[in-house]
């Protein structure tokens, strides 16, 4: 068994598939491990910690930002970074202060005004621009933002691929200056560095819609979108071929700035499971997804150091061969609760070749509505399977959301002291 001296050498362990003295952990460091900003003011005040507004690092989600004094206190051996915009193309380095509908003081880009009409909604405008429809809205008692879809009328003879194509562009020096910046001062921390560096959707769905553009083009329905898997499979692999194009120019010029400092990337976070199924068939994934992929990793494994972090909820132990198959390192959130995605079977089955990043506690009912103990026995049923011989770092099956217990996930940090 190994030492971890280090967050970073734990991660790297783990990622290794080596066994250490305890197993590392992550909350925050993405979009898909992250805590929602009511329950990150709660650890913060159960920690002793000065209150401050919490900074909104995922607007779309209204995660909060897991700070160094909150890492140290939680036991997180990780930490991310992402660029200058957000998913509504606001401006991240220039934030504001702005009260929630729940009454919560955070820190939001100054494009967001969170103030709720007479129905008690949130409006959300692409950069900000009231002059054009809304992308997005918080509905009245909702805890994060959903997506407002304005897809035009559909000609089939008009289609163009670059019209799905219009969010995604080559870095420029002053944001590869602002990642060096924040990578730097992450490498600094001792924890891993997991960057999200984005442009890389290909298909997720999240992304779709674009509400970072003012008046998007091509399909924009999600609905549409599932059916062009079937339909227009030339128009999705013109822009999964250019989309991957555009990234390897981006993460050639990122890898010579930012080097091994980085030692994630999060590259796709594309859904193939629901809670019972998947969302297209096998043979759909390896036409459709499989070649743009392996390109990609094959590319990032070729010329950098960086494990490749796949985000896919759902029943997806159909697509696990082909997502190693294509050379993805890790599989999160581990969706523990959805058909077949038994612990025991993903560990036995994939073990040897995916780093599992995720499934450390079911989030639908375990940790918003356990007891101590069934959290704790569950906590450790699962660490004890898939903790064996390393290639797992605890986290949470997805996002903690807004209504989970406090009592609840000081229990599960607690629980992992003991592990």
């Amino acid at each position: 068994m190994n030492i971890m001296t280090t967050s970073r050498e734990g991660i790297k362990q783990a990622l290794n598939h080596q066994s250490s003295d305890r197993i590392p952990v992550d909350f925050g460091s993405t979009a898909v491990t992250g805590i929602h900003c009511r329950l990150v003011e709660a650890l913060r005040e159960y920690y002793g910690l000065s209150y401050k507004p919490v900074t909104i690092v995922d607007t779309f989600q209204m995660l909060g930002e897991v700070d160094s004094e909150l890492a140290d206190a939680m036991g997180v051996d990780c930490i991310g970074i992402g660029g200058s915009r957000d998913i509504f193309d606001h401006d991240t380095m220039c934030m504001h202060e702005q009260t929630t509908p729940w009454g919560q003081k955070v820190l939001v880009p100054v494009q967001l005004d969170l103030t709720p009409d007479k129905q008690g909604d949130v409006y959300v405008y692409a950069g900000g621009d009231r002059n054009y429809r809304p992308s997005a809205v918080m509905p009245d008692g909702c805890y994060f933002i959903n997506a407002i879809e304005r897809q035009l009328p559909i000609e089939e003879d008009k289609l163009n691929p670059q019209d799905n194509l219009e969010e995604f562009k080559a870095i420029t020096d002053e944001e590869l200056q602002l990642y060096k910046k924040k990578v730097d001062a992450a490498s600094a921390t001792g924890r891993a560095v997991v960057a999200s560096f984005g442009g890389t959707a290909l298909g997720d769905v999240a992304f779709v819609p674009g509400m970072g553009l003012k008046e998007p083009k091509g399909i924009r329905s999600v609905i549409e979108w599932y059916m062009s898997t079937a339909m227009r499979q030339g128009y999705l692999h013109e822009i999964f071929r250019k989309e991957t194009d555009i990234a390897i120019a981006n993460y050639e010029k990122l890898w010579k700035t930012l080097g091994d400092k980085v030692d994630v990337v999060l590259t796709c976070g594309t859904d193939f499971g629901s809670q019972e199924s998947q969302f297209c068939s096998i043979d759909t994934f390896r036409e459709l997804w499989l070649p743009h992929y392996k390109r990609l990793n094959d590319w990032i494994h070729e010329h950098t150091t960086w494990k490749i972090f796949k985000h896919s909820c759902g029943a997806i132990i159909p697509i696990l061969p082909g997502l190693v198959e294509a050379g993805f390192d890790i599989i999160n959130p581990v969706q523990i609760n959805a058909k077949g995605m038994d612990s025991k079977v993903l560990k036995k089955e994939f073990g040897n070749y995916l780093t599992f990043w995720g499934g450390g506690i079911d989030t639908q009912k375990i940790l918003p509505f356990g007891t101590k103990e069934e959290i704790s026995r569950h906590i450790h049923e699962q660490c004890e399977v898939l903790g064996k011989d390393g290639g797992f770092v605890f986290n949470t099956v997805h996002n903690i959301q807004a209504n989970v217990p406090v009592e609840n996930v000081i229990t599960m940090l607690e629980t992992l002291k003991t592990i």
